[in-house]
């Protein structure tokens, strides 16, 4: 191993990365003792799941599993839907907002539009402050008790995307004993995967050399990885990277494939993983480097643990968590160090 390449690896954010065993383990011990939802959260004719950044997408997999039930369940950024699809917020309508910190500026504002409404909407709000806004105003909460995130969001995502898994179940009216038996396995794999680190960061340090393009793509409940990677890229190594999904990729992208551009491919469900898998030969025969993401046949760092379908999401999210940690090696900087934003956002 190049001791050399992965020594000024330090700082909050690798802290939190190596956290998130422990903090999966203290979110998914809340779950069983929560009471069931009331009347209230379960009688709205629509569903409306809104957050920003990693918490707007960390709903994803949530809204499919909802459509699949056949609910009615819309997507919206919380900057939209108080700016320009604020007719959503009625007494038809489920909001359930997700925002790590329960207190950036968009998620207030909505906590104050809807307690100026006189037809208001019911509120389950998820957040890891269990003493913000959010979580003070909100009709029902979910707090993740993940413990404090000082740097870029990792292990408040991963809390998120479990503690969404429980309220999918709650919300269907599936049972979830069954639920948090498969959740417990999610801390485990984190673990094992994260063993050895050091050793992938340096091995994905070699790949990624001479790197000009970088895109996330993948279909069904992996969009959530390809956004959110596409963001956590951005934050923690300032190297720009684009998350779309893999068809639209094919939509004009094949201009800018050369030896500079890289593709993470998430092979996702089988169902539609021979069609991710195309997309990384198609790349690799135009000239330019691609990888698919997934169980089995991937290589290295690109392995996922075989687990139940529900944690693919959560650990889809470890092959990139790995990316940042190289990148900002190559570049020679403390990965996540934020030098202009800040971890809440306070301006509409």
């Amino acid at each position: 191993m190049n001791t050399n390449l992965t020594s000024h690896l330090k700082g909050a954010y690798l802290g939190d990365l190596l956290a998130q065993p422990s903090a999966l383990i203290d979110t998914i011990a809340t779950l069983p003792s929560l009471p069931p939802l009331p009347a209230g959260a379960l009688a709205g004719e629509r569903i409306v799941l809104t957050g920003m950044g990693a918490s707007l997408h960390a709903i994803h997999p949530l809204r499919l599993r909802l459509v699949r039930a056949g609910r009615t369940a819309f997507v919206v950024e919380t900057a939209e839907l108080i700016h320009a699809q604020s007719a959503l917020l009625d007494a038809r309508t489920l909001i359930i907002a997700v925002s790590q910190s329960g207190r950036s500026a968009e998620t207030v504002e909505l906590l104050d539009m809807v307690g100026r409404s006189a037809s208001r909407p019911f509120v389950i709000g998820v957040t890891n402050g269990a003493d913000s806004p959010l979580a003070l105003r909100a009709d029902a909460k979910l707090v993740l008790r993940a413990g404090p995130e000082h740097s870029v969001s990792c292990k408040t995502y991963l809390s998120t995307l479990a503690a969404l898994e429980w309220l999918g179940g709650a919300l269907c009216g599936a049972p979830t004993g069954p639920i948090i038996a498969e959740l417990e396995q999610a801390a485990p794999a984190v673990q094992a995967y994260y063993a050895n680190w050091q050793e992938k960061v340096t091995h994905l340090a070699g790949e990624f050399t001479h790197l000009r393009h970088l895109f996330l793509t993948g279909r069904g409940v992996s969009l959530a990885a390809v956004a959110t990677g596409a963001i956590i890229l951005k934050e923690s190594t300032r190297f720009q990277a684009e998350g779309m999904s893999t068809p639209e990729f094919r939509h004009g992208l094949f201009e800018l494939i050369n030896p500079g551009l890289y593709a993470l491919v998430f092979a996702g469900d089988p169902a539609t993983a021979p069609l991710n898998e195309s997309l990384v030969r198609d790349v690799q025969r135009m000239g330019g480097r691609a990888v698919l993401i997934g169980e089995g046949t991937a290589p290295g760092p690109f392995r996922l643990p075989a687990l139940p379908p529900r944690l693919r999401p959560m650990v889809e999210m470890l092959p990139v968590q790995m990316l940042s940690l190289a990148l900002a090696a190559l570049a020679g900087h403390v990965p996540g160090d934020f030098e202009r934003a800040s971890k809440v956002t306070t301006v509409l």
